[in-house]
């Protein structure tokens, strides 16, 4: 299910990202914060699972806090801990099946499996080809797949625009953006053969000081004054258009306008695009895919700093949806390895959540490519490790440190009976069935939510899988963080 959050402002944020929950949520507490800070973490590493962290480390906390009852001290319980997540590694390990990058199919049911549980589910089969495309294209992959590679998510962009459905959303094979040409009469939409600049100074008169200010007494004064804005921006305009740049991307400012309607009367005279707003965090992105070099000072605008394009067009979207402008023929995209993915939606809240589910689909790929392997999902990983623990704590442990392991063990079941109660089953029949089911060797059986029973082979049969990565992380950050707060015997506050 999803949340409704309503923030102090009076915006509302509809979600079901544990990340994004726990970030909205004001947390007063130093421990309550260590949670939260866990849950970010996970969604760092492994983009996934951050709903189950933090539901497996409270699992674990009420667990040490039996053993603590019961006389055992918090060193004994935390090496206990650490034993059994050492133990759940290697076991994720050696359950886990392997991919290869190759199989387009595999990875796309992955990205499937994270998309289902979100609002934009119903978009899965358009969105999860689309995130395994982009973070392939510019993934960084070792001469044997096998071994997997590294991605920056930072060179997939998403860009925003409100109207139309999840469904129009599209993988752009080059650039778009979502703000509008800034144009006066005459201005270009269209450029050929395009010589792009980005620009971080303003195309506006040069401002005083806020301590200074300009004592203006008479009409020939103000002429003056107007007059030397007009030669003073001409001269700019007349520099831009020397070095052959005909496409201009300017960076906002928020101290004054970063393009005046009298400077771009003079662009359009020098058939010079203009590209306003744009946003500082994009700048990085547009450089390396663009080949330009943002200039800070118009001395430093030189033919060297420009990149190129076949073709820069403003794009309708449809009648009353807006335009976007789309770069076309980047000749250094391969080299740069950047991609755009335009994401549309009907409203604001739709296109928040579709961009976090987007955003969490790229990451399970991501997870996939640094390690290319997979587990069942349904409950199946945590209680076949929870299984196998008591097994392995029944054959080797002895004494304190197998009651601490098993504990442990039992805390993992919380994942498949949280599973289970939210799909409106039995929670208390269903896991035992599971349990039953994992005992005698179906060790990829999990819940079919759908049909409401254990299936016994969720790999196979539902095709329900997550990256290998994501429950390691999981289970190594819920781990960590319950043998810190295990640590701490006190709270002390200071001024």
């Amino acid at each position: 299910m999803d949340k409704m959050i309503q923030e102090a402002s009076g915006e509302v944020v509809i979600t079901n990202d544990g990340a994004t929950i726990l970030k909205e949520m004001s947390v007063l507490h130093p421990t309550a914060k260590m949670l939260v800070e866990l849950s970010k973490s996970q969604d760092i590493e492994a983009g996934d699972g951050t709903t189950s962290v933090v539901v497996i480390a409270g699992a674990l906390l009420g667990a040490a806090q039996n053993l603590l009852g019961r006389g055992i001290h918090p060193n004994t319980i935390s090496d206990g801990f650490l034993l059994a997540a050492q133990k759940a590694e290697a076991i994720l390990d050696d359950m886990s099946i392997p991919i290869s990058l190759d199989d387009r199919e595999s990875l796309i049911t992955s990205a499937s499996t994270s998309l289902n549980s979100k609002v934009v589910a119903q978009s899965a089969s358009l969105l999860a080809p689309m995130a395994v495309d982009a973070v392939m294209k510019v993934a960084d992959l070792s001469e044997d797949h096998q071994q997997g590679g590294t991605v920056d998510l930072n060179d997939v962009r998403i860009c925003r625009k409100l109207g139309g459905t999840i469904d129009d959303s599209e993988l752009v094979d080059g650039l778009v953006m979502s703000q509008k040409i800034a144009k006066v009469a005459g201005g270009p939409t269209k450029i050929e053969n395009a010589k792009i600049g980005l620009i971080q100074f303003c195309l506006s008169p040069p401002k005083t000081d806020m301590e200074n200010n300009v004592t203006v007494n008479d009409y020939a004064q103000m002429d003056r004054i107007l007059r030397e804005e007009r030669v003073q921006l001409a001269k700019m305009v007349k520099h831009i258009a020397k070095t052959g740049c005909n496409v201009l991307l300017v960076q906002k400012s928020i101290l004054r306008d970063a393009v005046t309607n009298l400077s771009l009367d003079f662009c359009a005279k020098a058939k010079i695009l203009v590209v306003r707003d744009v946003e500082r965090d994009d700048v990085d992105f547009l450089s390396r895919i663009l080949g330009c070099e943002p200039v800070a000072s118009l001395k430093e605008f030189t033919k060297d700093k420009l990149g190129d394009a076949k073709l820069v067009r403003e794009e309708p979207l449809g009648s009353g949806l807006g335009t976007v402008i789309r770069f076309t023929g980047l000749p250094k995209l391969n080299t740069s390895k950047c991609v755009s993915i335009l994401l549309r939606g009907t409203n604001s809240l739709t296109l928040d959540e579709a961009e976090r589910s987007l955003h969490d689909a790229l990451c399970v790929v991501r997870s996939l490519v640094k390690k290319p392997a997979v587990l069942p999902g349904g409950g199946s990983v945590e209680m076949e490790l929870s299984v196998r623990l008591s097994q392995w704590t029944r054959r080797e442990l002895k004494g304190v440190e197998a009651y601490c392991v098993r504990a442990f063990a039992e805390a993992l079941e919380i994942i498949p009976y949280t599973l289970a109660e939210n799909a409106g089953l039995a929670p208390v029949e269903i896991v035992t069935q599971l349990r039953a089911a994992h005992a005698d060797g179906a060790r990829f059986a999990g819940i079919d939510v759908r049909k409401g029973k254990v299936e016994k082979d969720m790999a196979k049969n539902l095709k329900v899988l997550q990256p290998l990565l994501v429950s390691l992380s999981a289970i190594r950050g819920a781990s960590e963080t319950v043998r810190m707060i295990m640590k701490i015997d006190d709270l002390v506050y200071t001024r």
